[in-house]
């Protein structure tokens, strides 16, 4: 058998995969043997380490980014008729929170080189009925918050940042997490700080931060857990219809370790990043992730994008080859103008936001992540060379 024909890895290499150990297992097993598993005294350290961490005021954990989201637009009043402007280039749960307040998505098409969503365009979709802007971090590359904050400003406007991908990221030297009324992070398993499910909020609002922690748990009365302990009170009062988006202390006792390990897991990111780079420079068919000099990337997603015109196979064939060389991809993501409900909703079609739509038919999102081996790297940089080789016009 020739030795091309063989795949490159023996062994399936996931797109993700999280990066626990000893220290995270131990204190999971603590917050068990301590009889308290639901939101209490871990998730309270939790949000001072991150709070910490992020140097903002505030943070409130939270079930998810998605819920997060939702909270931030329910605590600034975000309903019926308003418009809130996000990228097409997200998740769904980006728009999906602005639908379930009463208010309307608008989109705004994406820069070509980073693919984060254009100020100008921005600028563009503003009307009377614009309330906010949300920005996505996409990969965990700031957006231009500059000029973001600046057409706030100017139009009155709020901004929200879905950090989904963005953990440790910053722009101009300042951390994510500091630069909007509010920034959401998301601590899903395939992020860069897990909790297995979980997020979290920053804001610098300390009235806006009280409430958003009373609409967690059901808008009861701040810190009502502590009534089953043995200095609380049976007593509470609803001052908010709330939602049941709290973290509990078994997600924080993750995320007080993974909390730990950040920079060194941004640095592990970085360095393989750095090779993928200087390897898919050599290779005129495929792209990397052009990333601007005032931003620190928090290295969520190392994507890139095929040059079609100079391949014989499109995207799809280029994932299932490097299937078969037994390296794991993904895309992110599927345009939200794309999906049916949005298509169907506000009659978006393809054709409305030409550079989200290009770049959707070209990105690839590679293995990136600490548990890694540089040994790994070098197997998905062999697999996408052979792929490219075997394809190339």
């Amino acid at each position: 058998m020739n030795r091309d024909d063989k795949p490159v890895r023996e062994k399936f290499l996931p797109p993700f995969a999280p990066s626990l150990g000893r220290e995270e297992y131990d204190e999971v097993l603590d917050t068990l043997r301590s009889g308290w598993i639901t939101m209490g005294p871990k998730t309270k350290r939790f949000e001072q380490a991150f709070r910490e961490f992020v140097g903002c005021q505030h943070a409130v954990a939270v079930s998810s980014c998605t819920a997060g989201l939702h909270l931030a637009l329910v605590a600034w009043g975000i309903g019926a008729g308003d418009e809130v402007i996000t990228t097409p280039l997200t998740f769904c749960s980006t728009a999906n929170v602005v639908v379930h307040q009463g208010a309307v998505p608008v989109l705004a098409d994406v820069l070509p080189d980073t693919l984060n969503i254009d100020p100008e365009e921005i600028e563009k979709k503003i009307t009377p009925r614009t309330k906010a802007i949300i920005p996505v971090h996409l990969g965990g590359q700031p957006c231009e918050m500059d000029q973001i904050n600046a057409l706030a400003e100017e139009h009155n406007l709020l901004v929200f940042e879905d950090a989904a991908h963005a953990v440790g990221a910053e722009y101009n030297g300042q951390r994510v997490g500091t630069l909007s009324q509010a920034t959401v992070f998301s601590f899903y398993a395939t992020k860069n700080l897990t909790t297995g499910e979980g997020g979290m909020i920053c804001t610098g609002d300390a009235g806006l931060a009280e409430q958003m922690e009373m609409l967690r748990l059901h808008g009861i009365t701040r810190d009502a857990w502590k009534r089953y302990g043995d200095q609380g009170s049976w007593y509470y009062e609803v001052l908010l219809p709330g939602y049941k988006y709290n973290m509990t202390d078994l997600q924080a006792a993750l995320g007080l370790h993974q909390l730990a390990k950040q920079e060194q897991f941004l640095s592990l990111r970085e360095r393989y990043a750095a090779m993928y780079t200087e390897a898919f420079d050599q290779l005129p068919e495929v792209s990397a992730p052009y990333v601007k000099p005032h931003v620190r990337s928090a290295w969520h997603l190392y994507v890139i994008q095929l040059e079609l015109e100079r391949l014989t196979i499109d995207r799809g064939q280029f994932i299932e080859a490097l299937r078969r060389e037994n390296v794991g991809t993904s895309v992110h993501f599927i345009p939200l103008h794309l999906h049916p409900y949005y298509r169907q909703t506000y009659g978006f079609q393809r054709g409305d936001f030409p550079i989200a739509e290009s770049a959707y038919d070209r990105v690839v999102s590679l293995p990136l992540y600490p548990r890694m081996s540089e040994e790994d790297v070098g197997d998905v940089i062999e697999a996408v060379t052979r792929v490219v080789a075997r394809n190339r016009r």
